[in-house]
């Protein structure tokens, strides 16, 4: 073995030029492989990050009519489905111990309308207790102009990238009751058209019907204007408001609709027979009776205290945003969950988060398969040029093979030492493409790139460029230089294992 990696290294020494063209190529393909990777995975991890902290938490429950995973963008429009059984959801999630925290919301597409125009817009709405979304997702957006929802008005928060898409769809600019037109906020389309520019304290939306609702249009009050620190460009779309004035606009039974409290009066009314029905066009009137006015009165009264209090739980959602306690596998978790949500009835399954977020969840395992792709074909060409030199070699020293076979060397010492030159180069350059990406991805962070920029915000996975790598980035790499080691020494050593000592003679 100590033989033929010296005779190797010799050869590699001999023809430096065409060791120093493979060994170049081998460090780029090598070097952008793991700078790549440690972009992606940063990417893949900011991402993750950012969504499960920012928005929609590990898990999202869905109704088990729900057709598509994809509940955050759906390319075609159609409406998310509605859930009615959160209190038995409430009751079997409190039950799992591997499940931190959970917020049930409602999410649909709405239509946007303006008087004057025919043509309606469109912008997701996004329904909540908002105190308690805000405990789910602490400070993870911020209020750069108005103020936060109050429950019980008829108000709603509008994110900055769906203000501007607003403006583009009905040409009014939105801006917080009370609140002035802030220049540094505007769009570029608005600033444009600053001087002639149409303001408005007031959107109306109305919800998308189908089959299971007839929706609403409703004017809401803008009571500010939110923006995400990352990832804007994506979670601005949603615009918030209490979750009974979500359902309200969809049509859906509110809490109010479905726990309907029946006066006392009004249910004996109802217990009557036909014939007791006639007693009550009697000379004496149940009305005129002493004391029942004000009984009856109290008995309204009460029962709209109830309703007041009741919990807007007993109402519609759409989605159940579920946070898991640390280290748990989700494969483990969504397992678990839908067998005992299943048990239960509840008529909801479980879905991970990337499947949730659909091609937003996927795009860090796009780009990775893209890089591995371009450097595969990278490498393709790395083979063909070593397989080439390699070839070369062999021809240029039939003389030399020609005679150690003549003097016992055997043919699997022939191709041993062909292995071995391309092994020394891939182990060499490609090595050192993989230290040298290694350090690239340790250095990176340290400069502390940032941006604002929507799209570059999708490339870092959030606001800081910050590069990760783990072991199974660098073991893809070390695959594919192995992988070209051999597949590019094939042809050239069954070129060697051919020469014969005669081919020696014949040559001299």
């Amino acid at each position: 073995m100590k033989l033929i990696f010296t005779i190797a290294w010799r050869n590699i020494l001999r023809h430096r030029g065409k060791s120093l063209v493979i060994g170049a190529i081998l460090f780029i393909g090598a070097f952008l492989m793991t700078l790549g990777n440690g972009v992606t995975t940063g990417m893949d991890h900011g991402i993750k990050k950012n969504i499960v902290n920012s928005f929609m938490g590990d898990i999202v429950l869905i109704s088990e009519k729900q057709k598509s995973d994809n509940i955050l963008f759906d390319m075609m429009g159609s409406a998310i489905e509605p859930v009615t059984s959160y209190r038995i959801i409430k009751e079997t999630l409190k039950e799992q111990d591997f499940v931190d925290r959970f917020v049930p919301v409602g999410k649909n597409l709405v239509m946007l309308l303006k008087e004057d125009e025919n043509q309606p817009g469109f912008t997701y709405l996004l329904g909540v207790d908002f105190n308690e979304y805000q405990k789910m997702f602490p400070q993870r957006f911020e209020i750069i102009e108005g103020t936060s929802l109050v429950k019980g008005q008829n108000d709603i928060l509008i994110p900055t990238h769906a203000r501007d898409d607003i403006y583009m769809t009905i040409s009014t600019w939105l801006i917080p009751e009370g609140g002035e037109l802030v220049k540094k906020n505007l769009s570029k389309d608005a600033l444009d058209n600053i001087n002639s520019i149409e303001v408005s304290s007031t959107i109306v939306l109305m919800g998308t019907a189908n089959s299971v609702n007839s929706s609403t249009d409703i004017r809401f009050g803008v009571k500010g204007i939110y923006k995400y620190a990352a990832l804007n460009h994506f979670f601005g779309n949603f615009c918030i408001t209490d979750i009974e004035l979500y359902r309200e606009c969809m049509g859906y039974f509110s809490t109010k609709e479905n726990m309907v409290e029946v006066p006392k009066e009004e249910k004996k009314l109802l217990s009557l027979e036909n014939e007791d029905l006639d007693s009550l066009f009697g000379a004496e009137d149940i009305a005129d009776k002493p004391g029942k006015a004000s009984s009856r009165e109290d008995d309204e009264t009460a029962a709209v205290s109830k309703q007041q209090a009741i919990s807007s739980e007993f109402g519609t959602y759409n989605l159940v945003f579920i946070k898991l306690k640390s280290g748990v596998p989700y494969d483990t978790a969504i397992k678990k969950l839908n067998a005992a949500l299943q048990a239960k009835g509840a008529g909801v399954r479980a879905v991970t988060w990337n499947r949730a977020s659909g091609p937003v969840g996927s795009m860090a395992i796009i780009i990775k398969s893209a890089l591995f792709v371009f450097v595969t074909l990278l490498f393709v060409v790395a083979i063909i040029i070593i397989i080439n030199t390699l070839t070369m070699s062999a021809l240029e020293r039939t003389s030399e093979i020609g005679m150690m076979r003549a003097i016992g060397a055997k043919k699997s010492f022939i191709a041993g030492m062909f292995y071995g030159e391309t092994g020394i180069l891939s182990a060499f350059f490609g090595g050192a493409g993989i230290v040298f990406g290694v350090i690239a991805v340790k250095i990176i962070p340290l400069f502390n790139i940032s941006t604002t920029n929507d799209m570059l915000q999708m490339l870092y996975g959030g606001d800081v460029f910050h590069p990760l790598l783990f072991a199974p980035d660098i073991l893809i790499t070390v695959f594919q230089l192995v992988f070209v080691t051999v597949i590019a020494a094939l042809y050239p050593v069954s070129v060697a294992r051919g020469i014969t000592p005669l081919d020696a003679i014949s040559r001299d």
